[in-house]
């Protein structure tokens, strides 16, 4: 079992830290960080010289995650685009939300992430409201700022453009399990919405806040999207949804708006400041302008996009067209692990620029990803170091970052050029401390995993008739895409 939830301790002050700078200017001397009732309440010269060399950075936010228990390559998921992948997803058995939620957000917060966004789907057979209760609860025992992006779907379960190309192709008792897995009925869009807000009236707290959540234009009806739009609009909730993620998501888009996705998204009274978008891996420069016009924001999720074959998506080239660009996990991260330092720096690999032309120095990044972050997951503030400010501090160790010590180095290209999980030395959400050298301060991550593993191993028999399907399934749907929707 997970062990005892225990109260992390509030911090009053953070002594002999040096601030990351992230303008370009050399750091600057040890600072004492006084805090007081979850804020940064006042910025002075260390007291004393530090005994452990510090350094104090703004606490990283994963603005697209699925809050997923374990990762899917222990399912045989790994090397699998996304279409088939997705559906790989079924071999993962039902295991206790609260335990699978509790490991996702703890091993976020090990990696310095103060903010979370789980676009979620519900694993059932607890109600959904009762069962975002129990992810509401992990992530406050946890300790981090978590944001539930509600799963909302009502088309194309199975692939785009309609599942009769494939059941058809598949032998009669492959096609009755497949049918049960995946053809169930679906709620309408009323009954989606209100679920929704009344998630959100059980749920919502300082800590804990809620989003509409399509899953993308290829799973949602207009009728959906155009109600979620109109919701949003109403109430001002925030909406997160995938987009562009696949070659094959561009080619559906292509046939299926030919005025453009963005313009139809815009038309139906979703593209607006309120919509976060994740991926836009296959976007075109003119649907960057639609959604910089719009004041939408991009989550980009690096790892995830090479792990699931989707291809390097036009951040800089958003960038450059106003975009705002967030950054994202995605439950996929490079070494499956949550690693956001290490998301952060390969981020600005593949998108701060190339040769001695620069789309976006290093400081600016980080400043961009956490405070778009941060407004996309509805976290206050900007994520700044500064009084009054929310205490939302990542403080990495710096003697074990700054490994050689053979001369002075600057810490932002230390952060850059190596910074990962392992050098996070203390994460202080909203004021208090969830984590420190590694563990959590108020859960036993390593007993949630392990209890976890339990559940999964014992419950795998219920995926029998899924896996013996498989055979049979992804060669059907591999060619049903590779066919039909091929060519971009």
């Amino acid at each position: 079992m997970a062990g005892p939830v225990v109260s992390g301790p509030m911090v009053e002050r953070l002594s002999g830290v040096v601030l990351l700078p992230t303008d370009g200017r050399p750091a600057g001397s040890p600072v004492d960080l006084s805090i007081k009732d979850g804020r940064i309440a006042a910025i002075a010269p260390a007291a004393q010289p530090p005994a452990r060399r510090l350094l104090a950075m703004p606490a990283l936010v994963n603005a697209h995650d699925h809050a997923r228990p374990l990762s899917p390559t222990s399912f045989g998921g790994a090397g699998k685009p996304l279409e088939t992948w997705l559906l790989r997803l079924a071999a993962m058995a039902p295991i206790d939300p609260y335990l699978g939620a509790l490991a996702a957000f703890g091993r976020a917060a090990r990696a310095g992430a103060a903010s979370v966004m789980a676009h979620y789907r519900f694993h059932g057979p607890t109600p959904p409201v009762e069962e975002a209760k129990m992810v509401a609860s992990a992530a406050r025992d946890v300790g981090v700022r978590a944001t539930l992006a509600v799963f909302m779907r009502d088309r194309n379960p199975l692939v785009y453009d309609g599942e009769d190309s494939v059941l058809l192709k598949l032998p009669h008792d492959v096609r009755a399990a497949i049918e049960t897995q995946f053809l169930l009925p679906m709620p309408g869009a009323v009954e989606q919405i209100a679920n929704v807000e009344a998630i959100a009236a059980e749920t919502e707290s300082d800590l804990f806040s809620v989003q509409f959540g399509p899953s993308g234009a290829q799973w949602c009806s207009d009728a959906l999207i155009a109600g979620i739009g109109e919701a949003s609009r109403k109430t001002g909730r925030r909406v997160h949804m995938h987009l562009l993620e696949t070659r094959y998501q561009r080619a559906f888009a292509d046939r299926a708006y030919p005025e453009g996705v963005a313009e139809r998204l815009k038309t139906l009274g979703l593209l607006s400041s309120r919509l976060t978008l994740a991926h836009c891996v296959h976007a075109r420069p003119a649907e960057l302008d639609a959604i910089a016009a719009a004041g939408a924001l991009i989550a980009t999720n690096p790892s995830s996009n090479l792990h699931l074959r989707s291809g390097i998506a036009p951040i800089s080239e958003a960038l450059r067209r106003g975009c705002r660009v967030a950054l994202g996990v995605d439950a996929s991260a490079l070494d499956e692990d949550d690693d956001i330092l290490r998301e952060m720096r390969l981020g600005h690999f593949l998108h701060g620029g190339w040769g001695f032309e620069s789309t976006i120095d290093r400081g600016a990044w980080l400043n961009a990803t956490v405070a778009n972050g941060r407004f996309a997951n509805g976290a206050p503030g900007s994520g700044a170091l500064s009084v009054g400010a929310p205490a939302d501090i990542l403080a990495l160790d710096l003697d074990t970052l700054d490994r050689d010590a053979v001369m002075a180095v600057e810490p932002v290209d230390l952060v850059f050029a190596r910074a990962t999980a392992a050098h996070v030395a203390r994460l202080i959400v909203a004021g208090k401390e969830i984590v420190r050298d590694g563990r959590l301060t108020q859960v036993d991550l390593a007993a949630a995993e392990g209890e976890l593993r339990r559940q999964y191993r014992a419950n795998m028999p219920s995926r029998a008739a899924f896996l013996e399907a498989w055979v049979d399934l992804e060669p059907a749907v591999a060619g049903h895409y590779r066919d039909g929707l091929g060519c971009c």
